[in-house]
């Protein structure tokens, strides 16, 4: 065996699985479509592994994501659209041509002058080359390229922050959190109303404009609900054992008791050191 294997070895490694003659069953009927929820759950996967500080088995979880894209070459090597290699190559050109202040020839070994770059400098330039390369796909308008399969809280983020940089956003978040509240009280006229259907209409409408906060605010909305629901996870954990404890399940328990359970397990968390 191998004292460590290498990208060429993770590739033959895929050719066996997708090999009609011996290879895996599972592999060989996979399509670029099932494979998808696949690499969402890989992605994410990674994401909580970076977010709980768990770096013990980050490179595990990095490697199950690394997977995902070569098992897409492997399937495009098959139909005849691409392989891993012009995988790479694209993205080394890419990333090239978008870091004009590190690659200035445009060249990956080229000269480089090692001048200082202004940070503000370097954004305006990366999108202004990213808008190049959508207009060149053919993508016109500010919202063009932001992906319909995005998680629709970071999808809203994204159509946002485009809107932003051509002027369309609140000079500051005192603006977002006033439209909180506006779309509050709308949702709660709907829920009066009893009208389901624009109550979920002024329920998406709080949520993005939840989003907007959470820009203005430079946190990741996707991360923060991530957090939000390991933290539900925890402390609802924390009342089902002290009721297990008694011998009893949740639903054995009064929604009184449970609030009260609840409130103990908060005060439990802000009273560790750190917290």
């Amino acid at each position: 065996m191998q004292d460590q294997y290498s990208v060429e070895d993770l590739l033959h490694l895929m050719a066996q699985l997708r090999n009609p003659n011996g290879g895996c069953p599972w592999d060989l009927k996979q399509t670029f479509s099932s494979i998808v929820p696949s690499t969402i759950e890989e992605a994410y996967e990674v994401a909580e592994a970076i977010e709980i500080e768990d770096y013990e088995h980050l490179h595990e979880e990095l490697g199950d994501l690394l997977f995902q894209v070569i098992f897409y070459s492997q399937l495009g090597l098959e139909q005849g659209h691409f392989d891993f290699s012009r995988i790479v190559d694209t993205l080394v050109r890419k990333l090239v041509r978008r870091h004009p202040h590190v690659f200035p020839s445009g060249e990956l070994y080229g000269e480089n002058d090692s001048s200082e770059v202004d940070e503000a400098e370097i954004k305006r330039n990366w999108e202004a080359i990213k808008a190049k390369e959508r207009n060149e796909k053919g993508e016109s308008g500010a919202l063009a390229g932001v992906t319909a399969g995005l998680p629709a809280l970071t999808r809203a983020a994204k159509l946002q922050k485009r809107a932003s940089q051509v002027g369309f956003d609140w000079p500051d978040i005192s603006g977002v959190l006033d439209k909180i509240e506006e779309e509050v009280a709308e949702l709660r006229e709907a829920v009066k109303a009893g009208n389901r259907e624009h109550a979920g209409e002024e329920l998406g409408d709080l949520l993005f404009s939840c989003v907007n906060a959470a820009r203005h605010l430079k946190v990741d909305p996707e991360a923060a609900l991530r957090q939000c629901n390991r933290k539900f996870e925890r402390r609802f954990g924390a009342v089902e054992t002290v009721l297990w404890a008694d011998g009893r399940e949740p639903e054995e328990a009064s929604l009184q008791e449970l609030d009260q359970l609840w409130e103990r397990a908060k005060a439990g968390e802000k009273q560790k050191p750190g917290a």
